[in-house]
């Protein structure tokens, strides 16, 4: 059996579209191909959890899925907010409205609240999940303690 090759001289190779997965020639765009990462599938969850990290200087705020996979976070700096004004309640209750505004989707309507630290965000955090439609079930203040502390420094001798 003879094989048949299909040979195209110069003009005619010019004159066909460029194949399928070729890459594009300058000033040309890629035909299908879209920048950026894929569109992740929204996954539906109804319960999950909220955690609130209220320290002196900033406050962040994370929703979860019961295994603790997280569906949305922000913080008050990526909220816009610089310097003080990042501790304040009043940020707490922004960056909670961002975060229900990304979980809109998936139907988040219950959490547990864990609290962690001493910031005054902590209490306005909490009112404005329930403010945004995300009923809270429990909240459990997880601050680190210290049970014995660090070791004291040595007497000052005189």
């Amino acid at each position: 059996m003879a094989e048949e090759k299909n040979v195209t001289t110069g003009t005619e190779a010019a004159a066909k579209p460029a194949a399928e997965g070729a890459a594009p020639k300058e000033g040309e765009k890629a035909a299908g191909r879209t920048r950026g990462r894929k569109k992740k599938a929204v996954k539906l969850v109804s319960s999950g959890r909220a955690y609130v990290h209220a320290s002196y200087n900033n406050t962040i705020v994370t929703l979860t899925d019961l295994n603790g996979n997280v569906l949305a976070w922000s913080s008050a700096g990526k909220v816009g907010f610089k310097g003080p004004k990042k501790s304040t309640p009043y940020a707490a209750s922004v960056i909670v409205k961002d975060v229900c505004d990304k979980v809109r989707d998936t139907g988040l309507r219950e959490v547990n609240a864990f609290v962690r630290g001493i910031g005054s965000g902590r209490e306005a955090a909490v009112r404005a999940l329930h403010a945004n439609g995300i009923n809270v079930l429990a909240i459990k203040d997880c601050t680190p303690i210290p049970h014995n502390g660090c070791r004291a420094r040595k007497p000052r001798r005189v």
